[in-house]
């Protein structure tokens, strides 16, 4: 099993849950989160004042699939996800040893 993590636009959330269903994905966590990476931040005015602001919004979704599901998982988020501009996000694969269903008791790919 494969715990998939990718940091996004925010904006681009419904076309990669879209781009998701196709292959098979049933569910995942959506968490906003701030960062900033090559970027860095953005020059904002509030009330004539200028100010920097350094942690951008993003948008961090966990998807955990079986191996053999995981390369076109990633696949499909890279492809939706992209603008072609910096900022476009991260996708990280992490390996999962154990899930389970809280509600039946059901393990690992039985429980995803």
């Amino acid at each position: 099993m494969k715990l998939i993590m990718a940091v996004i636009k925010p904006f681009k959330l419904e076309e990669v849950r879209q781009a998701l269903i196709p292959v098979g994905i049933e569910g995942m966590t959506v968490t906003e989160v701030k960062g900033f990476g090559r970027q860095k931040g953005q020059t904002e005015i509030y009330r004539g004042a200028e100010y920097e602001v350094n942690f951008l919004p993003k948008v961090k979704v966990e998807i955990a699939v079986s191996d053999d599901v995981a390369d076109l998982a990633v696949e499909a988020i890279t492809k939706a996800a992209q603008t072609g501009k910096i900022g476009d996000g991260k996708v990280f694969v992490y390996s999962v040893d154990k899930a389970v269903r809280i509600r039946t008791g059901e393990t690992d790919g039985e429980a995803l």
